[in-house]
Parts: C-alpha cells; sequence; structure tokens
C-alpha cells in the first residue's frame, strides 16, 4: 500500500461518521457520538455540573473533583469532565452523596481561603464564592492553615496574589496552550505549592506579554487587571491638563 492510499485510509476514518451513544443523564435519555464526555452531554440537556479546573478552551485537568457525578454500576464516582460516556450509562449529577461530596470539597477549599469577599475585587463575581452558594457550604468545618504570600503589583497591567490562588492551573494552561508563551508554572510542592512566574521573581521580569488571558480564566482573583481609574479622574480634574479619550485598538495605530 502506498503512502498516498494510507493517506486517503487516515481521512476517511476521520471523515466516518462516529458511533452514537444513548444514555440517560437525571432521568433524561440522550444520544451523543461516541467520545463525548458525561459534562459535555450533560450541557446538551441544559444540565450544568459545577466545576473549578475545567475549561472548555483548555486541555482537561480533572483535578479539582468538584464536577464528580454518580454512574450506576460504578463502585466510585468518577469526574465528568474526563469521563467518557457508554451505551446504557445511566449518570445522577445531583444525588444526595454527589451533593454531600461536592458540599466537602467546596468546604476543602474554603478552608485555606482568605475569606475576605466584602473587600475583594471578584465578589459576586467569583466562582468559588458562587459554587460555595449552590453546595450549602455555609460553614467553614476545617481550618486550614493560611498561606502569607506578598501581592505582586510589579507588572504594569497584573496584580498576581498567591494566597487567593485555589491551583485549578487554568491559568497555567492558557498561558502555555492558548498564547503559547509559559510564563506561569507550580513553584515548591505540597502546601507550599503556588503558582507564579519561573523561580518566583517578579512578574514583571517574566516573559508575560499582557495578554490577560490568565485574567480571563482564573476563577477566582489570585490574577487581577490593574486599575487605573483614580489616575485618569485625577487627570480630567486637572486643569492644567489636556485629555484625549481614544478606544482601543485604534488608539495604537492613530497616535
Amino acid at each position: 500500500m502506498t503512502k498516498t492510499t494510507d493517506h486517503h485510509s487516515a481521512l476517511a476514518e476521520q471523515k466516518a461518521p462516529k458511533k452514537k451513544i444513548t444514555l440517560t443523564i437525571d432521568g433524561l435519555p440522550l444520544t451523543v457520538p461516541e467520545g463525548t464526555t458525561i459534562m459535555q452531554a450533560a450541557a446538551k440537556l441544559a444540565i450544568n455540573i459545577p466545576h473549578i479546573c475545567y475549561h472548555p478552551r483548555l486541555h482537561l485537568e480533572g483535578s479539582c473533583r468538584v464536577c464528580l457525578v454518580e454512574v450506576e454500576g460504578l463502585r466510585n464516582p468518577v469526574p465528568s469532565c474526563s469521563y467518557p460516556v457508554f451505551e446504557g450509562m445511566v449518570v445522577h449529577t445531583n444525588s444526595p452523596e454527589i451533593r454531600e461530596i461536592r458540599s466537602t470539597i467546596i468546604e476543602l477549599l474554603l478552608a485555606n481561603h482568605p475569606m475576605v469577599c466584602q473587600t475583594c475585587e471578584r465578589d459576586g463575581n467569583c466562582e468559588l464564592q458562587y459554587l460555595a452558594y449552590i453546595s450549602g457550604a455555609r460553614e467553614r468545618p476545617f481550618e486550614g492553615e493560611k498561606k502569607h504570600n506578598e501581592k505582586d503589583f510589579s507588572f504594569v497591567s497584573v496584580i498576581r496574589d498567591p494566597d487567593k490562588c485555589i491551583l485549578c492551573g487554568r491559568c497555567v494552561r492558557v498561558c502555555a496552550e492558548v498564547q503559547g508563551v509559559s510564563a506561569l508554572g507550580y513553584i515548591n510542592r505540597g502546601f507550599k505549592t503556588f503558582v507564579g512566574p519561573a523561580y518566583n521573581g517578579p512578574f514583571a521580569d517574566s516573559v508575560c506579554i499582557a495578554c490577560g488571558q490568565c485574567i480571563n480564566v482564573c476563577p477566582v482573583a489570585a490574577f487581577l487587571e490593574r486599575d487605573f481609574t483614580k489616575d485618569v479622574m485625577k487627570a480630567i480634574a486637572d486643569p492644567e491638563m489636556h485629555v484625549i479619550v481614544q478606544i482601543a485598538p485604534s488608539v495604537r495605530a492613530s497616535i
């Protein structure tokens, strides 16, 4: 067989329709292509399975375990973000056991998280805060040791707050996979693990290109954009200063 024939055969296999899988999620039947994950299948039924480390633009991590679901016939709950469906599968995403497990996982995340929601920039727009609300995690039965790292204000447009990081890994993956920069990585091991630039140096000395992707995917406030509102208002109020307001991206070409 020639290389050309092999190439055409490979293309034919890729174009061949995938086998259809029929399953039931929370009592609702559906049919999806083979290789679909439980979370993807649930989304087709408008069933939102809570998650932290999962992001549709990034490769699967499966580390947070917030998205665990119950599958009849399996001994233990499975992560819905990475577990593929199979024929006849019966899934329960909100059983009493799953709700208890999910609530405990959220409580463990909160145990080491600084509880400063009232003054946090992400208050009302925080995924961890939302998960605590929907999971019923109203108390803190676990009181873990708090981290004491300094905020990094060295970069011109990004603020890094390691103490609020929940190690979901989204920022590390988006920096490497989407931007191809790899400015962020895991530093230290165990409880002392946190996310930062190489050798834990100032963010300003890293290879960061200020794209803002880490801020965009961060579920908490470990990465924030710097706010220059006060500087702008001060400039506007200065009678001796001429202020020009232009909107990006044209500002980069017109000044």
